[in-house]
């Protein structure tokens, strides 16, 4: 039986249909691997393929007008829909303007120095979210409410720090205050701006005064943010940035007041300012007290009270008697508007019958 002898093999186009096999898969791979790449992109219907752009996402996602004064869209407001606008709170804005002009006053006292006070912004945010935004270095002072049964934070910034140590050290105005960054505060700056805290606290609390009577004071210092976590990170809270001025040193404080710290006068802070007494008219006041203390009031002497039958008191008819269980030394009630009032004994001055007031009505349930 003859061999069939079999075709010579082509080398070269093996080689090249291996070649083609091996290109295809790394065409599937680099593709795999850009859709890995691209994870998160958004195709458009309508227009084919196209991959939004990240103006595009920030925009959907409510991230791209973040200092925009226009009100918040997308998943940024639907996140931070929770958070209590301090707008709700009018009287808010005003007590830390008093807070300002008095504080003013207060730190220059505190430091000979000229110090300008302005309130920069006041704004609701997470307590998580403002402890991860602190710059480092800062000293932040724990402070509580001692009326409230609750707590706040107050933080400095390292430019007021080393302005204020400059100053209350004796440095000169026109040099500018001089950093030392990379290591942790001496305890005399500590103390240095304990000083200064102190006086803080103390304004904020006579600036609170006309709505409650409240005492801040300061519990500790800390320069890790971790140790001030008072609230859940998730609790909103109200910030208010200070800016602190002396010529030409100076820095921020911003005080942060969980919403759960002002809860116990939330219903004083909702009402709206009408003067520098907080809604209180003085004249209006007067004119009122004066007017209720002239008012003409009905007032009534019993003798005593019977239960009677309606049969027996339809057949009344002139003549007829009503005993009492009252006797003359028995205490008259004197009422207005059937409220008791006093207690007296019946007596006669002069041509007509008097009651002498001799104590106060005593209350059914004593």
């Amino acid at each position: 039986m003859a061999a069939v002898e079999e075709p010579p093999v082509d080398q070269d186009a093996m080689a090249d249909a291996w070649a083609d096999a091996a290109g295809g898969d790394s065409d599937a791979d680099s593709k795999a691997s850009a859709d890995d790449d691209d994870f998160g992109a958004v195709a458009v219907e309508g227009e084919g393929d196209r991959a939004l752009n990240q103006d595009e996402i920030d925009s959907l996602l409510g991230f791209d007008d973040e200092d925009s004064d226009e009100p918040e869209s997308g998943l940024h407001a639907l996140v931070n829909s929770s958070l209590v606008s301090y707008e709700r709170l009018p009287m808010l804005e005003v007590v830390f303007d008093r807070l300002v002009r008095s504080l003013s006053t207060s730190l220059r006292g505190l430091t000979s120095d000229n110090v300008e006070v302005s309130l920069e912004n006041i704004r609701s945010v997470r307590y998580g979210d403002y402890l991860n935004s602190i710059p480092l270095p800062a000293m932040i002072s724990v402070f509580r409410a001692e009326e409230w049964d609750a707590q706040g934070i107050l933080t400095v910034d390292s430019a007021l720090i080393y302005s204020v140590v400059d100053v209350l050290l004796g440095g000169r105005k026109a040099m500018t205050s001089m950093r030392a960054e990379g290591r942790p505060y001496t305890r005399i700056e500590r103390n240095l701006v304990t000083r200064m805290v102190n006086v803080v606290l103390s304004d904020m609390s006579d600036a609170f005064a006309p709505l409650s009577p409240i005492q801040f004071r300061a519990k500790s210092l800390e320069t890790n943010p971790r140790f001030a976590a008072i609230v859940r990170p998730s609790n909103a809270a109200v910030l208010i940035e200070l800016r602190v001025e002396m010529e030409e040193r100076g820095g921020r404080i911003e005080i942060v007041i969980p919403y759960g710290t002002l809860e116990p006068i939330r219903e004083l802070l909702l009402q709206m300012f009408l003067g520098e007494k907080f809604g209180r008219d003085q004249i209006w006041e007067t004119h009122l007290a004066h007017e209720l203390r002239s008012t003409s009031v009905k007032v009534e002497a019993v003798l005593d009270q019977v239960v009677m039958p309606l049969s027996e008191v339809l057949g009344w008819k002139p003549g007829s008697q009503i005993v009492l269980n009252a006797t003359p030394e028995s205490p008259v009630h004197i009422n207005s508007s059937g409220v008791p009032l006093f207690e007296g004994q019946m007596g006669r001055k002069n041509d007509r019958v008097a009651i002498r007031v001799e104590d106060r009505a005593r209350s059914k349930e004593a």
